[in-house]
């Protein structure tokens, strides 16, 4: 995986708390092997009305015109609550998201979404209402994530964020688990190279 720097673009509103991941992205869609076609399905009980035909709900967010292609998410505290299923992020990085801004997030989502470079970044509830009220007068208003910064910054609001340091590495490389273990490849050779000689 690529690594994540600066994200731009523009945001999306959800202003919800408690999204938990069987919204995110329902059970009953949750049949593929790889990473790719869980955009379609994101949201699925609140994008569509009811049917078979998928017609778009026009009273959801994403819906609208005004916010289409929008690169981050905007929404509130407790994002990616319940179950512990990896395609949470997964339908939220195929649909076009590469950051989530929240007031906080479950942990196996946060951890989830890490390893899947989908960058989530917690505000305070006073910095994100700034934010929506920026995104509701102007839609096609910039946000910037700057992750070496630890910043967020749009128009001339400017907001720091933490993140753990490990977690911004990870992110800034594109490692996931498998990356992370291979970057002491020569270690681990020198680990089982002494093995061998004492076994």
């Amino acid at each position: 995986m690529s690594g994540i720097n600066i994200v731009t673009g523009t945001a999306a509103p959800l202003d919800q708390a408690n999204v938990d991941t069987d919204q995110i992205i329902p059970k009953q869609f949750l049949t593929g092997v790889t990473r790719a076609g869980y955009g379609i399905n994101l949201f699925h009980d609140w994008r569509y009305l009811d049917g078979a035909d998928k017609k778009l709900n026009p009273e959801f967010a994403l819906n609208q015109p005004e916010y289409a292609g929008a690169k981050i998410l905007l929404t509130r505290e407790n994002f990616g609550c319940g179950s512990s299923r990896e395609h949470a992020p997964w339908a939220l990085a195929d649909y076009g998201f590469d950051a989530i801004i929240a007031t906080s997030f479950a942990d196996i989502f946060y951890g989830n979404s890490i390893n899947n470079q989908l960058l989530p970044v917690s505000l305070s509830n006073a910095q994100l209402d700034q934010l929506f009220a920026k995104v509701s007068a102007q839609p096609k208003i910039a946000i910037s994530i700057n992750l070496e910064a630890q910043t967020v910054s749009c128009d001339e609001l400017v907001f720091e964020f933490d993140i753990a340091p490990h977690h911004k590495n990870n992110m800034l490389k594109g490692l996931d688990a498998i990356g992370q273990t291979l970057e002491l490849n020569d270690k681990i050779s020198e680990f089982e190279n002494k093995r061998k000689v004492w076994l």
